[in-house]
């Protein structure tokens, strides 16, 4: 599907209407949605579709795409200004209009004006305690008024731990991949009653994790409701097992499946004198370009790298550079939907925030910027003994130690040890289920309708003869438990 190409469809729309509706606004939709005019530009791509006998079929379904765009943007912003002030009220009883309108101007508060009116983003008012340092500060003193002196959980201590030990293995061993976890997953799909008509075919694509050699290996499916699936290629790029089955009257539509995998941790020790830049090859050529949308070297990154880069020249020092400022000055906060933002790089940029997936973007822009080749890699994220969650990092590589795990979100440890300080900079814990070695590829089977993710793959896709099952029409749930550490 033209989704899954990469996206050069969206620059080439641009300049086609530029041309052919000679600039007229009313014309230019892309104009009216940037203006939060969302019904008028769903009305002018209707017009256009049904008198455009011209535009080719990839033209037609980027259009239709902006429609599907426009309503999940209005499904990521329903919050009033009554109901954001009621939340911060909680935190900041004294909290004005002003307030909020100087936290909008500084992207602390995320809104937009759609049809005239201002709609805040669902998580907009948690997000400003997590943005802004002054709110941040804020909140930490209301939760330990409230609940006391905060303590490292549990998950924090075993995850430190754990990391020290891979180092310390490492050396010892002299062994890359080190510190195997393997772990039981179980996880379902549940589609709504009556979703789809009885009777009509639910199709369903479920992650499943990539044979990686050394590092994700020993992959054994258990069981699978249905018995019948489709498993793609272990090489992949998004690996997915595939279902299909009927819809029942008044009934949940579920899709389940259960296997192991164990997974290795990882670290290299980056001897900083040793590394080069490097040598641009066939293999590596791909992971130093851009690669719209969402890796673009604007103009507005070019001048933020330098202000971070400055006259340094070592690869690794780069990194480090890039690395710790984007830990200081980009927060992590709750995202929208990856497939509402146009540019995940520069939105992390503008905003000044954002989740695992857009933080890793951005790393990796100013990486590939800065000639330091990276690559993305996603799936879920482990803090045994009970949490857990999706989650986005990368690979990154340097000359002479090729590719190895690097996480912008974990960033620099608390420590005053200067090797694990930068621990997610040249390494990895155990506790990681990869299902994505990129990202915006195509599955196997293809799907026929548009993906609820464009971009990642960790919850599932759903899809039916009528269309795609967006996230509101079904519910997913991750058990799992370590078999063995």
């Amino acid at each position: 599907m033209f989704l899954q190409q990469r996206f050069f469809v969206f620059f080439i729309i641009v300049a086609f209407f530029a041309l052919s509706c000679g600039g007229k606004k009313e014309n230019n939709y892309i104009s009216l949605i940037e203006k939060g005019e969302f019904s008028k530009a769903t009305r002018v791509i209707n017009e256009l579709l049904q008198t455009g006998n011209h535009f080719t079929p990839t033209e037609k379904k980027q259009m239709l795409f902006e429609i599907e765009r426009m309503q999940r943007i209005r499904k990521d912003f329903t919050k009033s200004e009554q109901e954001v002030l009621d939340y911060i009220k909680t935190y900041i009883p004294n909290v004005t209009k002003e307030d909020l309108a100087k936290w909008e101007q500084e992207k602390s508060l995320e809104y937009k004006i759609i049809d005239g009116d201002k709609k805040y983003f669902n998580r907009a008012g948690r997000n400003l305690f997590r943005i802004n340092k002054e709110c941040r500060k804020i909140w930490q003193d209301y939760q330990v008024k409230k609940q006391g002196a905060p303590k490292t959980s549990p998950e924090e201590i075993n995850l430190e731990k754990h990391n020290r030990e891979i180092m310390k293995q490492v050396t010892r061993s002299g062994q890359k991949y080190v510190s195997p976890v393997r772990f039981r997953i179980h996880y379902s799909i549940s589609v709504h009653e009556n979703t789809v008509p009885a009777g009509e075919t639910v199709k369903c694509w479920i992650p499943f994790p990539r044979e990686i050699p050394e590092r994700q290996v020993d992959i054994i499916l258990l069981k699978s409701d249905p018995a019948d699936y489709t498993l793609a290629d272990p090489r992949a790029l998004q690996r997915t097992i595939y279902f299909e089955k009927p819809a029942v009257k008044d009934q949940k539509t579920v899709f389940s499946v259960n296997y192991e995998f164990t997974n290795h941790g990882t670290y290299v020790n980056i001897e900083t004198a040793k590394v080069q830049p490097v040598t641009v090859t066939n293999a590596l050529k791909p992971y130093l370009e851009e690669r719209p949308p969402h890796i673009v070297f604007t103009d507005e990154l070019r001048q933020l790298s330098r202000k971070i880069v400055g006259d340094e020249t070592n690869p690794y020092r780069i990194a480090q550079k890039l690395f710790a400022w984007e830990d200081e000055n980009i927060p992590w906060a709750s995202a929208r939907e990856y497939s509402t933002i146009k540019n995940i790089s520069r939105y992390a940029c503008e905003n000044k925030h954002g989740d695992c997936g857009i933080q890793t973007l951005l790393f990796m822009t100013l990486c590939r910027m800065n000639g330091i080749p990276t690559r993305w890699q996603s799936g879920w994220e482990f803090k045994p003994p009970g949490s857990d969650s999706m989650h986005d990092w990368g690979m990154i590589y340097f000359e002479p130690y090729g590719w190895m795990p690097m996480d912008m979100t974990y960033g620099l440890r608390k420590t005053d040890d200067e090797k694990y300080k930068w621990f997610y900079l040249s390494g990895m814990d155990s506790y990681r289920l990869i299902f994505n070695d990129d990202y915006a590829q195509p599955f196997q089977p293809q799907k026929q309708h548009f993906r609820s993710e464009i971009v990642d793959s960790q919850r599932g896709e759903v899809e039916w003869k009528g269309g795609n099952l967006y996230f509101d029409k079904w519910d997913w749930e991750m058990k799992w438990e370590v078999v063995k550490e």
